[in-house]
């Protein structure tokens, strides 16, 4: 290595990555370098593809070269995204690195609408994104994405993930016919999620969603038991009955050793179309108040919106085809701040 190139780590170890307060060589973002008098050149990698400060990281680059002399600077960068590995706890899954939960103790508060639009965000910023529809006696994902009832029952494939915007998701619905109920006891719930975590031929994913059913249920213990879980998102309405339960889904989790990324709150206010008016049906801001009691991050919150609603009942999720709308907007946040957690989940043992 020759001097400049030693000179030009020097100068990036003064470069703090702001989330993690390490420097980028210290964090191994650095790959590549190539220098010679006033110039350099390397690779920055990040560890999502949704990283929000990546300009804030070039300026400061620019500067701390700039003390050295190296004024031509050629910045080329990358994106790989971290494993999560499980310090006590299961194996990972083959070319899973990232599991993330969904859930909520309450049924009825938009989870299957959240993680649909939530996996949809992340596949838009490049990732390869998954999505298992967990409730087992109960799948919407079809429903979601605009696939038929049973279309895989006669498959010669068996069930297995098909890939809608850019998402490869798998459900039970796959197999079964319209309207055609699932009537099994809990183990057998158990058992049928860990066929579609094991069972499947996921390929190589960043990130895996599990669509989790309402209650403290088999389908959780099972995910915690079979797959390293990253972290859950617990997806709340305003009201005192919601947010009752969704205590209770943070209280699980804590109990199975899987960290609980934040709280959502969704249906958290309505705009009347006619007047612009804000109506809080629900009431406003309890999930907000929940995360602050339970020392947990609030995500954000998604409104009560028509428009959301419609997209999911045509089976089109709502952010691939309103990407300029406010809720759009609110799930990109939200996802950001999913991403960015688990990268610090899994480099700050670097």
């Amino acid at each position: 290595m020759s001097t400049t190139e030693r000179s030009v780590i020097s100068a990036l170890r003064h470069v703090v990555e702001p989330e993690l307060q390490r420097d980028l060589i210290a964090l191994n973002m650095v790959r590549d370098i190539k220098a010679d008098e006033n110039s350099a050149s390397f690779t920055i990698v990040l560890s999502t593809f949704a990283y929000p400060m990546r300009e804030e990281i070039k300026d400061t680059v620019f500067a701390e070269l700039a003390k050295i002399g190296v004024t031509n600077v050629d910045i080329k960068w990358d994106v790989s995204v971290p494993i999560y590995r499980s310090a006590s706890g299961p194996d990972n899954l083959p070319g899973i690195k990232n599991i993330i939960a969904v859930a909520s103790n309450k049924g009825g508060v938009g989870k299957s609408t959240v993680a649909t639009n939530l996996a949809v965000c992340l596949a838009r910023t490049g990732a390869a994104v998954g999505l298992i529809d967990a409730d087992i006696t109960g799948p919407n994902l079809p429903t979601m994405f605009g696939l038929p009832a049973g279309f895989q029952a006669n498959s010669e494939q068996g069930l297995h993930p098909i890939e809608r915007h850019g998402v490869k998701i798998i459900s039970l619905g796959f197999l079964l016919p319209a309207n055609s109920p699932v009537v099994w006891r809990g183990p057998m719930i158990g058992t049928g999620v860990r066929q579609l975590l094991h069972d499947v031929d996921w390929g190589e994913l960043d990130y895996l969603l599990v669509d989790l059913p309402p209650g403290t249920s088999d389908a959780t213990m099972s995910l915690a038991q079979e797959a390293p879980v990253a972290g859950a998102v617990i997806v709340s309405t305003p009201q005192q009955v919601a947010l009752e339960d969704a205590g209770k889904a943070i209280a699980m989790f804590e109990k199975l050793n899987v960290s609980v990324f934040g709280i959502v709150e969704n249906m958290s206010y309505f705009i009347s179309p006619d007047t612009e008016h804000r109506l809080e049906i629900f009431g406003h801001g309890g999930a907000r108040i929940a995360a602050e009691e339970q020392g947990l991050d609030f995500l954000g919150e998604i409104p009560l919106a028509i428009e959301l609603r419609e997209a999911g009942d045509k089976g089109e999720p709502f952010v691939e085809f309103n990407s300029d709308s406010p809720v759009s907007q609110s799930f990109e946040d939200i996802a950001g701040k999913i991403a960015a957690k688990l990268s610090i989940l899994t480099l700050i043992e670097i």
